[in-house]
């Protein structure tokens, strides 16, 4: 496996509210490796908008470690930040206001992150001619944004993205203002992107439909990876020894995806909700360790001598 482009390490994220803290990350660990085309899932609050904005350098861990690229974003002066900002991430908003200037042409909005990374007139023009044509919008360069379809726009802020030639393009909801029709499309284009380019792509989404089509899907809860889906390449029964996760059935279609719980370096792992309504666990678990595999199951159940005849029923 080719080594990590992103690494995120016990990640912690506070942020102070008057008097109050509030805990956005608490303990995360990621890793995304070069070429990876990857959703970040999870409900409001979850902590997935955080981790975004802190790998695209808008903002600062409190706590852990997380390097992209070779940049630990923990110890970048703010002139470091800046031309990390520049040159190796690039970021797509749900809203178009921020993708775009209103008032700039389509060509000018595509020039301008090259303009501020140094980038010469003549260079300038012909790039965003050659980004534009790539993202199916050839011949669009002297429109304004307000004469676009939300599809268009979202389409020239893939553009704008990339302008510059980034390692890692962060998209924060996407397709969150489109209809499917156009939201798949714009995914499409992402794709195709990510194999053409081999550009790394992390997005955040609430759309389970969008999450299916990802190479894999980690799913964030109470500032935490929680489980992890990926495309499936081998048969089910092929275990990787050296992978701590533990298999279940929860999830996506088993046909296409296998869906992983993560467990950390500490050994912390989060069960889903779907375990957690199937077997009644009342906060407390006992652990069985076998040979290949281990087990947990309700606290007092093995005490009570039930173990062997509730394994199917228990076992998760």
């Amino acid at each position: 496996m080719p080594e990590a482009i992103v690494t995120c390490d016990n990640l912690v994220k506070i942020y102070k509210v008057a008097d109050l803290e509030v805990v956005a990350l608490q303990g995360l660990d990621l890793e995304v490796v070069p070429g990876e085309m990857m959703a970040i899932v999870g409900a409001s609050g979850s902590g997935k908008t955080t981790l975004l904005n802190i790998l695209s350098g808008l903002d600062v861990p409190s706590a852990g470690r997380c390097v992209v690229d070779g940049n630990d974003l923990t110890r970048l002066s703010e002139a470091q930040r800046i031309a990390y900002r520049r040159h190796i991430v690039g970021h797509i908003w749900q809203q178009s206001g921020r993708n775009l200037l209103p008032e700039l042409t389509v060509a000018a909005n595509v020039e301008l992150p090259q303009l501020l990374g140094g980038v010469r007139a003549s260079q300038r023009t012909r790039h965003a001619e050659e980004l534009l044509e790539l993202v199916g919008l050839r011949g669009y360069g002297k429109k304004k944004p307000a004469q676009l379809s939300g599809g268009e726009q979202q389409r020239v802020a893939v553009a704008v993205a990339i302008a510059n030639e980034p390692t890692l393009l962060l998209a924060d909801e996407p397709t969150g203002e489109l209809d499917s029709v156009t939201a798949s499309e714009i995914f499409k284009l992402l794709r195709s992107l990510n194999k053409e380019l081999g550009l790394t792509i992390i997005t955040v989404t609430h759309d389970v439909a969008v999450a299916a089509v990802m190479d894999r899907t980690i799913a964030i809860r109470d500032g935490r990876t929680s489980t992890e889906t990926v495309r499936r390449e081998e048969p089910l029964e092929a275990v990787d020894a050296s992978v701590a996760r533990a298999s279940t059935v929860i999830g996506l279609s088993s046909e296409t995806h296998r869906e992983s719980i993560l467990i950390d370096r500490v050994g912390r792992l989060q069960l889903p909700k779907e375990a957690l309504e199937a077997v009644d666990f009342r906060g407390r678990a006992e652990v069985r360790i076998l040979d290949d595999h281990v087990e947990l199951w309700p606290a007092g159940v093995l005490a009570a001598g039930n173990g062997s005849g509730k394994a199917d029923a228990n076992k998760q």
